[in-house]
């Protein structure tokens, strides 16, 4: 479904290609402009009847939006792709080099890709520009290698992408009776070296033919019969996929084999030893020679008299050791209590938001957009803040199936206070707090921000509380032991924040202090993003925390009466 977060980027794409280009900083402005306009405009896509209603949408730029709406296609950006090098694009991820200055390289130094950006730091060309230094040069020296580099890790976030592209191609081969994805992303660590499939065909010479034809393709690394090793582009890294066939007897076998972890297998080696066994990929090798081969992993750990042992903690061994009862699972989560809707960045209005919790099975959601100093996500001023208070109240009072509380995702300020006064806050149902800005903060300024807000007596959690983006962005510094202690004292809880890029707090964290009350939350900006909840609480699962340490694990009722009653600890 096309939403108007969708058009907006298009609009800011064609505006960054139209900069790298050269074009007239007026035609620029105007997509620029439309993107701004649709932002601040709180109605659905699908609620705007002529988007040349707006404000700052012109005709011009009102065909290419009403084209995209109507036909998917992008006539506008496709030409400028034609226009710009390719290799342009890249260059957009290295801090502090914007569109703007990729286009004055491109014009003055003929600069097209990363080879020649990196040759002509080098060189000392860009220092030799006006407005580039030589420390800003050697920054980009340092980036731009940076950025050619090989990786050893990549981001679950981008796993998951390059999964869903593998997972749709290997979803259309009709000699695959089924697969799954393997390895530590199945396990979903926060960064994985690969991706690895386990593939159940009876003809697997066909399969692998039609593995070698993948778009993505880049290099065949190892071919043979039943394992095909490659690698594969996506979204400018080149990572490795190993693709193993296995005869559908042995399937359950080898996916529990290759999900690892290797300590987690070699308790399994142990519990068969003591049985006069031995395990393989491909069964169960029974004490008079014979393979016992089962229909499902849940199979192989009863075999052993051992709990099912779900892929999330199969990490060091001990998890064999653990009482896993009580463990967080995804039918245990009643609610999502942090996401956001059309009135701030999100992508979606508010009854849409609604209509998607109750499909999810929810009894209760927080409706928790940005607040008013978050000007980039159309943070909402005090006035709109509680005109949407009015709204969710109408709307509470019209569903059965749920309920649905006003919140709000409110900013922690760099001089330590909040975006609201207490007046406001105390009209809301529920208050997330979060810090969005000046992460050079040191410890102790952070940690004064994050007192401030804990002892806030309407503030209910910190979301995201270290800010980091796995292998992109470190994030700000508070004390972790001292923030747990004063969320502890005024009982504010900490937010495993479910959204890919993010996994804030870490499962490292968690298991560190097992008794800590968390909630887990999705951050959704789009009705698609509840679906992350299931990757918070598997880092709730590696971090062992149990279901009563889940604010969102409440019933319905038991999240009401939190919720109605005064903050504890205030």
């Amino acid at each position: 479904m096309l939403t108007k977060k969708d058009v907006i980027r298009l609009l800011e794409e064609i505006a960054i290609y139209m900069e790298l280009k050269g074009e007239n900083a007026f035609k620029i402005s105007a997509y620029r402009k439309a993107a701004q306009s649709l932002e601040t405009d709180e109605r659905p896509l699908d609620q705007i009847d002529d988007v040349t209603t707006l404000k700052n949408i012109g005709k011009g730029v009102g065909e290419v939006i009403n084209t995209y709406i109507t036909t998917q296609e992008t006539p506008v950006l496709d030409a400028l792709k034609e226009e710009v090098p390719n290799g342009l694009i890249p260059l957009l991820k290295i801090p502090g080099l914007g569109s703007k200055r990729i286009a004055r390289l491109y014009k003055e130094l003929n600069i097209t890709d990363k080879e020649s950006f990196q040759a002509a730091c080098e060189e000392g060309n860009v220092s030799a520009l006006s407005g580039f230094g030589k420390k800003t040069e050697e920054k980009y020296l340092a980036a731009v290698k940076e950025l050619g580099a090989k990786k050893d890790r990549y981001p679950i976030d981008q796993m998951i992408g390059l999964n869903q592209l593998i997972t749709d191609y290997l979803s259309q081969i009709p000699e695959i009776e089924r697969f799954e994805v393997a390895g530590s992303f199945r396990r979903m660590k926060e960064m994985s070296k690969d991706l690895d499939y386990i593939i159940s065909t009876e003809n697997p010479l066909k399969v692998q033919e039609q593995l070698l034809a993948i778009p993505q393709l880049v290099e065949k690394v190892a071919v043979g019969e039943t394992k095909v090793s490659v690698t594969l582009s996506y979204d400018d890294e080149t990572i490795g996929v190993d693709f193993r066939m296995i005869e559908p007897a042995a399937f359950y076998h080898t996916l529990q084999h290759f999900t690892g972890s290797k300590d987690h297998n070699i308790r399994i080696r142990q519990l068969a030893k003591a049985r006069d066994e031995k395990v393989s990929e491909y069964g169960i090798e029974q004490a008079d020679g014979s393979l016992l081969q089962l229909d499902s992993e849940e199979a192989i750990y009863e075999h052993f008299n051992t709990p099912w042992i779900m892929p999330s903690i199969r990490e060091d061994g001990s998890e064999f050791d653990k009482d896993l009862t009580g463990i967080i699972q995804m039918e245990d989560i009643r609610g999502d209590i942090h996401m956001h809707t059309t009135a701030s960045d999100g992508a979606f209005g508010l009854r849409e938001m609604i209509e998607a919790n109750i499909a999810k099975g929810y009894d209760y959601m927080c409706i928790t957009d940005h607040s008013q100093s978050l000007r980039v996500a159309n943070g909402l001023s005090v006035e709109r803040l509680l005109k949407q208070n009015e709204e969710i109240r109408a709307l509470n009072a019209e569903y059965d199936e749920i309920d649905i509380y006003s919140g709000i995702e409110m900013d922690i300020l760099p001089d330590g206070s909040l975006d609201y006064e207490d007046d406001v806050l105390s009209q809301l149902d529920y208050v997330i707090a979060a810090i969005h800005q000046s992460f050079n903060q040191s410890e102790a300024e952070i940690m004064k921000r994050m007192e401030t807000a804990c002892r806030n007596p309407y503030v209910r959690h910190i979301a995201h509380p270290t800010g980091r983006i796995i292998g992109k962005r470190k994030g700000y510094e508070p004390n972790i032991d001292e923030l747990i202690a004063l969320c502890r004292e005024t009982g504010t809880v900490l937010e495993i924040n479910a959204n890919p890029k993010r996994l804030d707090l870490s499962a490292d964290v968690l298991r560190q202090h097992p008794d800590l009350m968390v909630t887990i939350n999705t951050d959704a900006h789009h009705i698609n993003h509840l679906n992350f909840m299931k990757y918070g609480v598997a880092t709730a699962q590696k971090g062992w925390v149990k279901r009563e340490h889940v604010l969102n694990a409440m019933t319905r009722e038991s999240f009401k009466a939190f919720v109605t009653q005064p903050k504890q600890g205030n």
